[in-house]
This record gives structure tokens, sequence and C-alpha cells, in this order.
């Protein structure tokens, strides 16, 4: 029986053809599981079938008096796995021993970093003691994700603790949306920042297994790779599959191949390399990525298996339950990158059953499939000087609250 100081935590599901009746069900659901009408946070995460202002609306009329955060997604999670159709999702919190500050930053088209900033600034200016985690959906259609971790890290410290996930629009990669209270904004960041009483988790691991050698990048910009080993990028995949079969790469998108062959780079702080998903390649063989690889940098291709990808999502849950110290689990937030639900197909479930065994088959889980994570490199949140949180690509990150 949970105690009345503790975290209590309610999931919620919405689906339907009225928005604005899907966001009321979802909210009431979630509420109808936590036990209590007066929720301190409301998580929402939703498909873009939806109109986004009207499940806000919805939701909101339910829970007038909770903040409400989210994110427009590429699929939605919940404790028993993922949805197979488009829905919207609400995780309802309680604690009377957490404090919860949230604040936006706009236009990242302009500057990813001050949009970062922003968020990050309106969030510690409202908050009345130091934040202990803070949680961003940013979006990254439209600027540099690791830029926009940039930002954030800029206003709360080099190795503050920061996970989320990157808005997702059902695999268009068109527009998609943040949530704030009553307002959607496209192009923008929203920052949650947490105080209090509790205790925080974080295992991230993707399973991508590298292949070939290791090259060395000679020329990029941001997140464009010109060259790599002084050859242009694309050549990595022409002398992987043949230059025949590499054609592909020039007429279809790279996304849709980086599924399962993205490129991994070599980073101080993880036992993995940090994936980047390559997006685009142009006439001159450069390749556009999710996030920047900088010169110099040591890169090699990497294959996906869904037998990998199983196992380490069970281990990184793990590692998330260790740093709580022997305190038990109440609530699980998982930020999932589209790429990992297209590996696994039909049988996306195994992942969230690894995590759930993990965790607890019971505690309440919510989360959503992303185009982007942010995390610190090994999930490291204890030891605060080896803290580096860091923007990924086709990683699961487990985010983990308990008293």
């Amino acid at each position: 029986m949970e105690t009345i100081n503790g975290i209590r935590a309610g999931v919620g599901i919405g689906n339907g053809e009225d928005s604005y009746v899907v966001g009321v069900n979802a909210v009431q659901d979630a509420l109808d599981q936590l036990g209590d009408k007066e929720p301190d946070l409301l998580l929402v995460f939703s498909s873009v079938k939806y109109d986004q202002e009207k499940i806000l609306s919805g939701a909101r009329s339910v829970a007038p008096k909770a903040l409400l955060v989210g994110s427009s997604t590429s699929g939605e999670i919940v404790t028993m796995g993922p949805l197979k159709e488009h829905s919207l999702v609400v995780m309802a919190i309680k604690s009377p021993k957490i404090k919860y500050y949230a604040g936006v930053g706009e236009n990242i088209a302009a500057s990813p970093q001050a949009a970062g900033k922003a968020a990050a600034d309106k969030v510690k200016e409202q908050a009345s003691e130091p934040l202990k985690a803070f949680l961003m959906l940013p979006d990254v259609l439209v600027g540099n994700g690791a830029d926009t971790v940039r930002g954030v890290l800029s206003s709360l410290g080099e190795h503050f603790p920061v996970v989320g996930g990157a808005s997702g629009d059902d695999f268009a990669f068109k527009k998609t949306y943040q949530y704030l209270n009553d307002k959607v904004y496209s192009g923008a960041v929203v920052g949650l920042g947490l105080t209090g009483d509790f205790k925080i988790g974080i295992g991230v691991k993707h399973g991508w297994i590298p292949i070939g050698e290791p090259m060395k990048v000679t020329k990029s910009e941001g997140a464009v790779l010109h060259e790599i080993n002084n050859a242009p990028a694309v050549k990595i995949y022409e002398d992987y599959f043949g230059k025949e079969e590499a054609k592909i790469l020039h007429t279809e998108a790279l996304a849709k191949l980086a599924i399962t062959y993205p490129l991994g780079m070599k980073v101080v702080g993880s036992d993995e390399l940090l994936i980047r998903d390559p997006i685009t390649v142009d006439e001159h063989g450069s390749i556009t990525c999710a996030a920047e690889i900088p010169e110099g940098s040591e890169v090699r291709l990497m294959v996906g298996s869904r037998e990998d990808a199983v196992k380490v999502a069970k281990v990184a849950a793990q590692e998330a339950v260790l740093q709580l110290e022997g305190a038990q689990p109440k609530a699980v937030i998982i930020f999932n990158c589209i790429a990992r639900n297209k590996l696994f197909g039909e049988k996306s479930g195994d992942e969230i059953i690894a995590i759930r065994e993990a965790i607890g088959k019971d505690v309440p889980l919510i989360g959503f499939y992303t185009y982007g994570e942010q995390a610190p490199l090994g999930g490291e949140v204890k030891n605060i000087e080896q803290c580096n949180s860091a923007f990924h690509n086709e990683t699961v990150v487990i985010c983990v609250l308990a008293d």
C-alpha cells in the first residue's frame, strides 16, 4: 500500500475521433489510476493525428491546476507496452515532496543554444531551491539537438543531469509540437525542473554493434559530415554496401537505412559509442546527421540487432534502479528512439517487457518514440563531476523516480 507521503502515479490512454474528448478521457483515466483528482503534474504525449490544441483543452479541463508538459510523438508507450494505434497517453503524478517548474525556449531555428538556455533559465528563475534534475522536450527538426542540450547546460551547469526526448510526428519528419499548460508550441523546447526530496535513476543504452575499422572525421560543419578519412562521407556506406547498392542513399531518405546502420562516435564517459543518425546525402557525398559529429572524431559504421537491443534495454533499466540505492521505483518515463521501434517492428513490446522485468511489472510507466534522446553519458547521475549530459540517437533512455 502506497503511503500518502510517497510518489504516486497513474497512467491513462485516450483514443478516438474527437480530440477534445480524447484529452478528457486520457486524463480521467490517469486520475482514476492515481486515486486523486488533483495531480501536481501531467505528462502528456500524443500522436499528431489529433488536433493538438483540442487535446490540451480537453486534458486541462479535467485537471486545470496541474502543471502540464508534453510533446507530440512517433508512437506512445504505457505500462503494458507500446500502443498499436495512434493515441494520447498521460501520466499524472502526485507527491508532497517534489516541486515542479516549467519553462519554454522558442525559435530553435534561429538558435538552438539560445532556446535551450532560455528554457533552463526560466525554470531556474522560478525554483525556490536548487534543481535536482531537468527534463527537456525539444524540436530537432528545425535545429541541432546537441546545441539545444548545450544551451541547457550553459544555464544549469556543465555536469547537470538532463533527461528527455525529442518530439516526433508519427515518422513524417515534417512538424513536431511541444506543450506547456494550455499552449501548443512548435520549433521550441519545453523544460521541466524538479526539486525536493526524491531519488532519480537514469539508464542509457543502445546495443548497436560496430562493424569495420575506426575512421576519422576529417571535415565536418555542425551536423553536416563532409569527409571521413579525407574522402566524401558517403564512402563509408559505399565501401560496405557497394557503389551500386549505395546509390539508393542519394535517391531515398538515408534515415530509413540508418535505422539498422547508423554511425557511432567514440566519446569519453560512455562504454558504448554515441549514435548519430544520418538523414540525407547531397550530390557531393556529404551526410547530414541528426546532430553534430565534430572534426577529429573517431567514427564506426554500426549495425543493430533485435536481440542485443532487448538485452541492453534490460541492463539500462537495472542500472537505473541501482542508482535509487534500494528505494522502490514509483514512476518510469521512457524516451525511446523511433529507430528502435522500426527495428523491432511487431516485436517492439519485447523491449518494454525486458525493462519491466528489471523495474517491476506494476510500476506506472509512460514514454514515447522520439527523434533523439537526452541523457548523461552512461546514465551517470551520482558522481556529478562525471555527469556529462548529451544528445543521443537510436538509444533507449529510462528515467526512474523514487522516494
